[in-house]
């Protein structure tokens, strides 16, 4: 059952996303206006991927939301009947994550504090999908962020972040008579001075992929199959213009 108290509580402040609470309110964002729309398109996003995955039994389909944040995709999902685990290095970020599960009465919906960083697979186990929603640009070890998607998978995994542009070509590799093809690329970004922020880095290196390296790399670490996950029409505008990105990767065989 809702929980009016929690209710209340999470009414009476801004928060990153707008929830639609139990009670009729609906949470303030603190973004700037127009860009709340982006998690309103991932949502969309999110539930036309998975979809086909669930066949309309989500309640059979563990979850497991990594870099959760306030719990806003957890949420929707255990809403849903998914039994659902969020995740992520930030204490306030789980509490946050409780707090909404309360709201709405999740049993469904736990919450733990981990840093992907020095997780180890084998302490979670695995889940029939895996989420990673806006983090993979927040990070310095893309490799290993997937990696650690990969094991946690049953069957598919959802990945959404913003890209960079891609280069290609050939580079010496050791001498002008051995060269190897640029496959794919990575940009750096500072948020070393924005470590404080709830949305930023944790340790402000932020080594990000270009499409086709996250490509590349969920091929590399095991995904079998991977479909880009189409924006719908009059969608947030980094989506649409491919800036950002969404994929599903599904584990076979």
């Amino acid at each position: 059952m809702p929980d009016q108290t929690a209710i209340d509580a999470v009414a009476s402040r801004p928060w990153f996303y707008e929830f639609d609470l139990p009670d009729g309110r609906k949470t303030q964002s603190y973004l700037p206006p127009g860009v709340a729309q982006i998690h309103t398109t991932r949502l969309e996003m999110l539930f036309s991927a998975l979809g086909p995955v669930v066949g309309g039994d989500w309640a059979e389909h563990s979850v497991i939301d990594v870099a959760c944040h306030q719990g806003y995709f957890a949420s929707h999902l255990a809403r849903k009947g998914c039994p659902v685990l969020g995740i992520d290095a930030r204490s306030e970020h789980i509490a946050d994550t409780e707090l909404i599960a309360r709201a709405y009465g999740l049993a469904n919906l736990r919450a733990a504090q981990h840093d992907i960083n020095v997780l180890r697979p084998a302490d979670l186990g695995q889940f029939d999908i895996t989420l990673m929603l806006g983090l993979l640009y927040h990070i310095e070890n893309p490799v290993g962020a997937i990696r650690l998607a990969r094991a946690l998978t049953k069957k598919a995994c959802v990945i959404e972040t913003q890209v960079v542009p891609n280069m290609t070509g050939v580079v010496d590799w050791g001498s002008y008579q051995f060269q190897r093809p640029l496959v794919a690329s990575f940009g750096i970004i500072d948020e070393t001075a924005e470590t404080h922020a709830p949305e930023a880095s944790t340790t402000g290196i932020c080594v990000t992929p270009s499409y086709e390296a996250l490509l590349f790399l969920m091929r590399k670490l095991g995904f079998g199959r991977i479909e880009r996950v189409p924006v719908p029409s009059g969608g947030y505008e980094q989506l649409a213009s491919g800036k950002r990105v969404m994929v599903i990767g599904f584990v076979e065989g």
